[in-house]
């Protein structure tokens, strides 16, 4: 039981990082102009993945565009990148 609560633990932490990081770039309001633009935006969106992803399967789903099994899909691919963000992060707080 306790690894179930570690793997639980390991997602809400990810997808919770995933969209402080992804609110922050929206707040921020960089350009995308340059090509250190372009890199930072990459960069940017590996952290924040899960949080764009999954948004974009919601706003989908509610709007009849995507089938149940792509949402479905895309939620798998979100938990797990979710779930190794969240296990960065605590590897991250664990050796500060």
């Amino acid at each position: 039981m306790h690894a179930f609560w570690l793997v639980l633990f390991s997602l809400t932490a990810g997808f919770t990082a995933s969209g402080i990081v992804a609110n922050l770039y929206r707040v921020c309001g960089f350009t995308t102009n340059t090509a250190g633009g372009r890199a930072f935006r990459a960069v940017i969106l590996v952290l924040a993945g899960p949080n764009v992803l999954f948004e974009s399967a919601m706003r989908g789903r509610l709007s009849d565009s995507w089938n149940p099994i792509s949402f479905w899909l895309v939620t798998t691919v979100v938990l797990y990148w979710s779930f190794a963000l969240g296990l960065l992060a605590l590897e991250i707080a664990i050796n500060i």
